[in-house]
């Protein structure tokens, strides 16, 4: 383990992130039952990858130091990704905007963009997958979650 002091940190963003998750819950869920929009589903899996992302800073350069935790970490960020791949399927199976024309089965299979603006949900997914079928197996990525600790 590391003796060096730590360095002086920025203010942590993430607890203003948090709330402000909250703040668009509390303000823009209806009590009705209604489905989501390809709006908000974009920004939920945007949200998801930069969550990804900071995760995978932290689980980088924790592993090497506090093995337990890094673990813990490098697991959290697969479920992550598994949440990420999910909205991305529920993006392409939401209606279309405009229309409310439900894209067809095969569409919905194939999960391939279909033109701006929804190719930025396609590109951030692809540009993710990429890396992390880079950091992870196959296998990794379809494990189920136990909770059991590998330690």
């Amino acid at each position: 383990m590391s003796t060096e002091p730590l360095p002086d940190l920025v203010p942590d963003f993430v607890p203003f992130a948090t709330a402000a998750l909250d703040f668009h819950r509390a303000l823009n869920m209806p009590v009705a039952q209604v489905a989501a929009t390809r709006a908000e589903l974009d920004s939920l899996h945007a949200h998801v990858i930069a969550l990804y992302d900071l995760l995978d800073a932290h689980a980088v350069r924790t592993r090497p130091v506090a093995g337990a935790e890094g673990d813990q970490l490098w697991a959290c960020r697969i479920r992550l990704w598994q949440a990420a791949d999910h909205l991305h399927a529920a993006f392409h199976a939401a209606p279309h905007p405009g229309t409310g024309r439900l894209p067809s089965l095969e569409a919905r299979r194939a999960r391939l963009p279909e033109s701006t603006p929804n190719l930025t949900a396609c590109q951030r997914h692809l540009a993710t997958a990429v890396r992390v079928r880079h950091d992870h197996t196959p296998a990794d990525l379809r494990d189920p979650f136990t909770g059991l600790a590998r330690h």
